[in-house]
């Protein structure tokens, strides 16, 4: 079964076909996060026989969080709504609607977010929407829609991966880039100075075997037998997807801000999915941004997918990085292929 999994990295993936939108009139009033307490080194990775320089030199990550045994994704995402709504003062029975981005659900039925929305005593829609690293982006622009046209008043948008429990530790390529964390905003009604002048996502799933699980969906059942030859677990196929990213933020970035009608120098802080320092460090090159306004955490953290960007906003918010009238950059990017980014007038 392992021989199904073709190395693609010569791949050519089309042009990026985004579309876009914007969304004024919306605000974020609560921001949380969450993360294990456990803290996974590269040199405590010694004994799985990885080389803790060539972590650091191929991707910038000192160190990830690991969920204990019996933790799962639906309990990092409570934890950071709780904060989430601590720092808003807000009662959790005024929020109307529960979008989780997530692409490692408890189980596959039912929705995470509605497992999430029992424990915080919710009584509103819940849902999960699944675009793996770029799931908070596309849940805030979900969730965005809902309160543009009035159907919401208070939307609970969270992004959170247990990336561990997928990874294969064999996987030297794979295992030690991705982390667990949860991150969450609360959207509210704001003014029409405030929310997303610009938005750009999209999807290309030419590209989807590049990054995935094949197994345990309805193509590819868990095997009864328990012979699963490592297919349960996510495969990656770095090269073109590390060519595909930058090519991706460059041209993504240029429409929205085109569309917009603003310019880099007017961004205040630019937060990218949290994937690679190396991809990171060329588009901030490539595109001549002024690296004190970019917020990294990836080398504490890891990737850690879905949650990468309201993990990182939650630290720049805590560390007085982000102030009323800001304008923010957000990009997301991974498996689908899917991609999302977006400005936000603070």
């Amino acid at each position: 079964m392992a021989s199904e999994i073709k190395p693609q990295e010569d791949i050519l993936i089309p042009p990026t076909r985004s579309r876009m939108g914007r969304l004024m009139g919306i605000q974020v009033v609560g921001i949380g996060s969450s993360a294990p307490e456990a803290i996974i080194r590269n040199e405590d990775l010694a004994s799985l026989g990885y080389d803790a320089d060539w972590i650091v030199q191929r991707t910038g990550i000192l160190e990830r969080r690991h969920a204990p045994e019996g933790t799962a994704t639906s309990d990092m995402a409570v934890e950071a709504a709780r904060r989430c709504i601590d720092d808003a003062g807000v009662d959790p029975q005024d929020i109307d609607l529960l979008v989780l981005g997530t692409f490692t659900p408890d189980t596959l039925m039912p929705a995470t977010a509605c497992l999430v929305q029992e424990r915080l005593g919710l009584r509103c829609p819940a849902t999960d929407l699944h675009a793996a690293c770029a799931g908070f982006i596309y849940a805030l622009i979900f969730g965005g829609q809902f309160l543009v046209t009035g159907n919401s008043k208070l939307v609970m948008v969270i992004g959170a991966d247990c990336n561990s429990r997928v990874l294969n530790p064999a996987d030297k390529k794979t295992y030690p880039l991705f982390g667990d964390a949860a991150g969450a905003v609360l959207l509210a009604p704001g003014s029409q100075q405030q929310g997303l002048p610009s938005y750009a996502f999209g999807a290309d799933g030419s590209g989807a075997e590049l990054l995935w699980r094949p197994m345990g969906g309805t193509r590819m059942p868990y095997a009864s037998n328990g012979a699963v030859d490592g297919l349960h677990f996510m495969h990656m196929q770095g090269k073109p997807i590390f060519k595909w990213a930058i090519r991706m933020l460059e041209e993504t970035i240029g429409e929205v801000l085109n569309d917009s009608g603003r310019t880099l120098d007017e961004v205040d802080l630019v937060i990218f999915h949290q994937a690679n320092m190396r991809i990171i460090s060329s588009v901030t090159k490539s595109l001549h941004i002024d690296q004190a306004r970019v917020f990294n955490n990836l080398d504490r953290y890891g990737n850690t997918s879905g949650a990468s960007i309201p993990l990182a906003l939650d630290e720049a918010h805590r560390q007085g990085r982000i102030r009323r009238g800001d304008l923010l950059l957000f990009s997301g990017f991974g498996a689908g292929l899917a991609w999302g980014t977006v400005l936000m007038q603070w």
